[in-house]
């Protein structure tokens, strides 16, 4: 049975660090060394370790240590398995050796998000109610990612149930930002992108309804991606049909996302919405000339949005970047006058279709901003459903026309800078109150609703040292194109290299 980093108390902010027997550690001044290895590109990694430079076993251990010393500051682990994973490696290492053929991931660790389900190992969704839950089976993505070569070693901390862009919740409590470890990680993939800023991991999975990719990634200065429903199939699931929850890939830079999307991506007969093409294309190399493109620059979503001045001060300056890389500029923004409504209609619905019988049952055990948005779909007619229908597909086609005049949209990922860790949302953006918990998150939801991919990549940082994330926006089935307009904008701003000290 795997180890628990937990449960931590039940306030926010707790973190519990691993069992002590969790990690072998060597010598202290091995350390450098195994940080340096930690801290290469996935692509990288990956490659030294086809080439036989690396052992999979060397790669786990150099992994397990930097949890087993570092951890304890973010809580971004929150289950962990070191002697299945060594034991995982040790057979990896052996079928290499025999010249079997190795997979594009062999021999690279994973932590997978504790909402997604893996066989033989606790997906709690940061809920007492599941604290102790062992699934029988992975999901989907989960062996994707495994039958390519990857090894598993634990699970990454979440929102009770992904509710909410902040990650904390009464089993471990809080993961922090590795970059300021008394701000959020963001949500819900928080302890995902955490794992991965502090070189816990090279790649980490996600998913998406409202930002639950890229607000985190954002946050701490990774790369996450949402793409277009059915580019990632999701199964078992309760609503095959869902369009506006996605998973996707992360990673800490470009490359490294396209290489997990790769394994992610494809199709599967038992999820209806999911896409032909194999997932393998995105493994070809993103060069791509910029110049000529037509990017839509939004810095507040054609003032729909509040956005907090030092977020805006670091976004506008990137305008600058596209033109320099021979872009056509111009600030315009598609119509999503109504994506409010649609948005907190479907996924109210969502909620109630999902968690309603837990609310039944057991509503002392959910957090209060899980029961509003619960209660907030039993009150939904079917006018309510058939209003947000209609006015979701008008969204959707108007989406289609406007990148019929650009080729991207960029805007800001978040309106806000990490928050204290201690808070459960932002309150006030700019002087304009936020009532909910998912106010806050409305740059990024409203673009969710277009049914488009959508890449968060690191844009710079504040004046106090904090990321600031943009998200590069494409045509329906157009992550491709995101992806190599996300390339091309790292590679002349390198905002993603500057990564966070850790004691």
């Amino acid at each position: 049975m795997p180890v628990s980093t937990g449960p931590a108390d039940s306030g926010s902010a707790a973190t519990g660090p691993a069992d002590s027997g969790s990690a072998a550690t060597g010598p202290a001044d091995s350390a450098p060394v195994q940080d340096e290895l930690c801290a290469l590109d996935a692509v990288d990694l990956a490659a030294r370790v086809h080439r036989g430079e690396l052992s999979a076993r060397e790669v786990v251990q150099a992994h397990l240590d930097r949890i087993e010393r570092l951890n304890p500051a973010v809580n971004a682990i929150v289950t962990l398995d070191p002697e299945g994973a060594l034991a995982a490696a040790a057979a990896a290492d052996e079928r290499q050796a025999r010249g079997e053929e190795l997979g594009p991931l062999h021999g690279l660790p994973i932590a997978f998000k504790d909402t997604h389900l893996t066989r033989g190992m606790r997906t709690t969704h940061g809920s007492p109610l599941f604290a102790e839950h062992v699934p029988d089976e992975d999901e989907l993505l989960v062996r994707r990612i495994q039958d390519a070569g990857a090894i598993r070693i634990g699970k990454t901390n979440v929102p009770e149930f992904a509710a909410g862009s902040h990650t904390f919740n009464p089993v471990f409590g809080a993961t922090r930002n590795p970059y300021d470890t008394k701000r959020s990680a963001g949500g819900s993939s928080g302890g995902a992108a955490a794992a991965l800023a502090a070189g816990f991991q090279p790649l980490a999975d996600g998913s998406d309804m409202g930002g639950s990719l890229r607000n985190p990634a954002s946050f701490c200065n990774v790369v996450g991606l949402r793409p277009t429903p059915g580019r990632v199939p999701s199964h078992p699931a309760g609503n095959l049909w869902e369009t506006l929850a996605v998973a996707g890939p992360m990673g800490r830079t470009v490359a490294d996302t396209a290489l997990l999307l790769s394994v992610m991506a494809g199709p599967d007969p038992r999820v209806p919405i999911s896409l032909e093409g194999p997932g393998a294309a995105f493994r070809a190399p993103l060069g791509r000339d910029a110049a000529g493109l037509r990017v839509a620059f939004a810095p507040d979503l054609g003032g729909r949005v509040a956005v907090d001045r030092d977020v805006r001060d670091v976004f506008e300056r990137q305008a600058e970047v596209f033109e320099e890389l021979g872009c056509v500029v111009a600030e315009d923004c598609p119509d999503l006058d109504g994506a409010e409504d649609v948005f907190r209609t479907l996924r109210a619905q969502e909620f109630n279709q999902g968690l309603g019988a837990l609310l039944d049952s057991d509503r002392a055990s959910l957090k209060d901003s899980l029961v509003w948005n619960i209660e907030e779909g039993r009150r939904l007619t079917g006018a309510d459903l058939a209003r947000a229908t209609a006015e979701h597909a008008r969204i959707h086609l108007a989406a289609v026309g406007f990148f019929e005049r650009y080729d991207v949209l960029v805007a800001p990922v978040s309106q806000v800078t990490p928050f204290d860790v201690e808070a459960e949302y932002p309150t006030v953006i700019d002087g304009q109150p936020q009532h909910t918990y998912l106010d806050w998150m409305r740059s990024a939801y409203f673009l969710s609703v277009l049914g488009v991919p959508a890449l968060s990549v690191p844009a710079g940082f504040t004046g106090a040292g904090l990321p600031v994330g943009l998200q590069i926006v494409g045509p329906p089935r157009a992550e491709r194109t995101v992806l190599e307009v996300g390339a091309a904008y790292e590679a002349a701003t390198g905002h993603g290299r500057r990564r966070p000290s850790l004691p």
